[in-house]
């Protein structure tokens, strides 16, 4: 039986999360995700990839591993909240820095934090993390949280915005820069390099220089009307003098971030500030340490991953492309060539000192990721051994594309089940992407396909407008025109997938979350085509949601303030008369991207009319699902809603719901 029969089986599969490789190149090192023996809960493990050998597992605890990098001398540095041995009756509630010895041994806790330890960077004997710290006196910082935890005290005072993120409240601490060097049994000298950051530094990427003199890193200004802008930022690890790097009033300088093995150059990400007509742009873009003085490199390359040659003579990139993210080399001068040529999609992207292998984590729609070494030379690649083995796809990914109506092709992956033929035509599902800024390119654990193709359903994957990795102008084509032409490009995408005589094009449904949920429902109020559609994580009311998001400033730049003509010419919810389709709403509390108030203001408005709805709610989860039980609810209740209305089976009430 397939891992992808029995939903419970797949929320057990491990899952290779990262990949480091050592200084010396002869082993990498991956955290990696398995379900906790309650089965209730996931953790994470530190395991080593010796060039040379099998995987093995590093490191165990209760509380798990994170965030591992190497020192010089091959030491690993990780995160982790596990108890410190040494401390009698130690109750480690937030992550502290641990070191793990290259020779072997135990690891052995190096420094804490009371707001607790997160982004780890080493250059030489300097160690740079980040950590959550309360405004006022350092000393009574400790004090200050145990005051406010017996006090029941959880109110927070805000001054401007966000005040949530993701699926967290934003305060009362606030993300610092320590600095401090190893040596001893803990970490020396350890300083704030950024005392007067107040906000700057929230959710920041930064980078140490090879030499451990400076940091850089993002740095948040907060502008009027809640506007924000992200430079870059050049700290001094000696002294903490800071000197602005890039700054633009139309962009931000975000992650991914590397710095050149000479200390001369950085490279990160240059997004374009959005408007009404202007678009999202994402473009490599590298700059003097010195001078600051910079430009844009490949164009039309949304960077995911960077990392330099060793020689700092070029910039590997990973990118959507055509619905795949291959590893492109960018010299400084010359052309830009693509390094990998297959289907597979790369992240994780580790060169070797030798200059002749760059290491990444690849996978594809139909592969699970598992670290591998690709020939700089050649393009080879070559599959490592996996501390996770990939899981058996059963079934066929075929690409197919079709021509929209203003002549731009459209392009996605279809998966079939198998034995889908002429003679027994499979049942159909369309899957929207969210974003809307993204691609189907890589394996995906949350939206599973093939789930779906196991219990005979073909799914197809489609890259419509918005989408990355076909030029700027499939991003400008919807830009301030998400349903329409969203709409027109997954129909005739759809149109040529029901063509064929292995799909059958009278049953069929439409899944979307997040942007897709909100494609979901507009294709609710705009077309009976679909026989049942499922929208997870959606927008409904789009002036609603601009308010309420935790970054209402982004969507206002495109669709405006609230209550001009985009809101009521876009909202799904204005068509709520039209739809006629069941639907089923899902959503979790947690989720302040897209808050609850949507799914609750469509499942209020839903229930006025007579179409037949369901709501699974999730009191627990955020934008999306991660509780291996709520895995198992949702594809549980999603198969058996696609049961009753698609392939026309007695609705039965799911055992893992409610």
């Amino acid at each position: 039986m397939s891992a992808f029969t029995d939903i419970r089986e797949y929320v057990a599969i491990p899952r290779v999360l990262s990949l480091r490789l050592s200084p010396d190149g002869s082993r990498l090192i991956s955290t990696v995700q398995s379900l906790n023996p309650d089965g209730k809960s996931y953790g994470t493990a530190l395991w080593a990839i010796p060039l040379d050998g099998e995987p093995y597992r590093l490191t165990r605890s209760a509380k798990g591993e994170s965030a591992a990098v190497f020192t010089a001398t091959g030491d690993v540095l990780f995160t982790s909240a596990r108890p410190d041995p040494t401390v009698k009756d130690s109750t480690d509630e937030v992550p502290a820095l641990w070191l793990l010895p290259r020779a072997g041994g135990e690891s052995r806790q190096v420094a804490t934090r009371p707001g607790g330890i997160s982004g780890i960077r080493t250059a030489g004997d300097v160690v740079v993390f980040a950590a959550d710290v309360l405004d006022g006196e350092e000393a009574a910082e400790e004090d200050k949280r145990k005051d406010r935890k017996e006090a029941g005290i959880s109110a927070i005072l805000h001054e401007g915005n966000p005040v949530r993120y993701w699926d967290h409240d934003l305060g009362p601490g606030r993300t610092r820069l320590f600095a401090a060097r190893l040596g001893g049994d803990r970490l020396e000298d350890v300083r704030d390099l950024t005392p007067d950051a107040g906000d700057a530094l929230r959710d920041a990427a930064f980078e140490l220089t090879p030499d451990g003199a400076g940091v850089i890193t993002t740095w948040r200004a907060y502008l009027p009307k809640g506007e924000t802008r992200t430079d870059l930022v050049v700290i001094d690890v000696a002294t903490g003098q800071r000197r602005t790097l890039l700054s633009d009033d139309a962009h931000d300088f975000e992650g991914p971030m590397a710095i050149s093995p000479d200390g001369t150059r950085v490279a990160c990400a240059r997004d374009r500030h959005t408007g009404w007509d202007v678009s999202a742009r994402n473009e490599l873009w590298i700059a003097d340490l010195a001078t600051g003085e910079g430009q844009a490199y490949a164009p039309d390359l949304f960077p995911g991953d960077l990392e330099w040659a060793p020689d700092s003579s070029a910039i590997y990139v990973a990118a959507d492309h055509q619905g795949r993210r291959p590893i492109f080399r960018v010299p400084q001068d010359g052309e830009v060539t693509r390094l990998t040529r297959d289907d597979a999609a790369y992240i994780g992207l580790n060169a070797s000192a030798d200059g002749r292998f760059v290491y990444a984590l690849r996978s594809a729609v139909n592969l699970a990721p598992a670290p591998a070494r690709i020939d700089v030379t050649t393009g080879e690649i070559t599959d490592l051994p996996s501390p996770a083995p990939r899981p058996d796809v059963r079934g066929t990914l075929t690409e197919i594309s079709a021509t929209a109506d203003d002549g731009a092709t459209i392009r996605g992956w279809l998966a079939l089940p198998e034995g889908a033929s002429a003679a027994d035509p499979a049942p159909f599902l369309l899957f929207i992407h969210g974003g809307p800024v993204a691609s189907w390119n890589d394996w995906q654990w949350r939206w599973q396909a093939w789930i779906m193709a196991q219990h005979g359903y073909a799914v197809l994957m489609p890259d419509p407008c918005l989408s990355t990795g076909y030029g700027q102008d499939m991003i400008d084509r919807g830009w301030g025109n998400w349903g329409p032409r969203t709409q027109a490009d997954l129909d005739a995408i759809v149109d040529v997938a029901l063509a064929r005589d292995d799909i059958d094009s009278e049953r069929i449904a439409a899944l979307g979350g997040s942007f897709g949920g909100y494609m979901a429902n507009w294709l609710a109020g705009h077309t009976d085509r679909y026989k049942a559609i499922v929208t997870h994580a959606s927008l409904w009311n789009l002036d609603q949601f601009a308010g309420t998001t935790d970054a209402p400033m982004y969507w206002q730049r495109e669709f405006g303030a609230p209550g001009s003509e985009r809101y009521e010419l876009l909202s799904p919810h204005v068509a709520l008369d039209k739809i006629t389709t069941p639907m089923l709403v899902i959503h979790g509390d947690k989720d302040y991207r897209v808050p609850i108030g949507e799914a609750l203001r469509l499942w209020w408005d839903l229930r006025r009319t007579e179409v037949d709805a369901k709501f699974l709610y999730f009191p627990d989860e955020n934008h999306w699902i991660l509780k291996p039980g709520n895995i198992v609810a949702w594809y549980e209740t999603v198969l058996a809603f696609l049961g009753q209305h698609v392939l026309g089976q007695e609705w039965k009430r799911p055992d893992s719901v409610a």
